[in-house]
């Protein structure tokens, strides 16, 4: 069995801007050409390894979130997925269930391919993967002199986290 926390971020443009170090009789200003490009971003935390993987996605929705489950399936074909993960409505669709319906079809709940634990409601402190979206928006901020494009921001933000390794003490207060 892998156990995975997932989570959702939608990356904009306007995420490049934040706070930077410079001369404070200078203000300095940092252009947002587009401030309606976005991309929707699924993630997802291996809480053995602490490997990360991410996949992005037009939207957040219960297609999307489908579509990830089987990019996770993929990736770990021999095992059980366990996710835990908030209560975002497309997690808690008719169509969701129906998938999992289908996927888990025939086998005993301890055999499912597939299992999904929600956190407890409004409460994103209790998600690990809350702090690596964090912490990639801030990388994308350090380096916001390169981000002359939103594809660039893209790339860079997905630099900052897929297949890297995190290990900072959230991921544990699960033990």
């Amino acid at each position: 069995m892998v156990v995975f926390f997932e989570d959702e971020c939608h990356l904009l443009w306007g995420d490049i801007c934040g706070y930077i170090w410079g001369n404070t009789q200078e203000r300095i200003e940092v252009p947002v050409l587009n401030e309606r490009q976005r991309q929707t971003y699924f993630g997802a935390l291996n809480y053995y390894t602490q490997e990360f993987l991410i996949k992005p996605f037009k939207k957040g929705n219960s297609k999307s979130a489908i579509a990830f489950v089987e990019y996770l399936l993929t990736q770990y074909p021999k095992s059980r997925i366990t996710l835990i993960w908030d209560g975002a409505s497309y997690h808690r669709s008719v169509e969701f269930q129906d998938y999992l319906k289908s996927v888990n079809q025939g086998l005993t709940e301890n055999e499912w391919k597939v299992t999904c634990i929600r956190f407890a409601p409004n409460d994103p402190t209790q998600n690990p993967v809350e702090d690596i979206w964090l912490s990639a928006k801030k990388f994308i901020r350090e380096f916001y002199h390169l981000c002359k494009s939103f594809t660039i921001v893209k790339r860079l933000f997905e630099l900052a986290v897929h297949h890297e390794i995190f290990n900072f003490p959230k991921i544990f207060m699960y033990d």
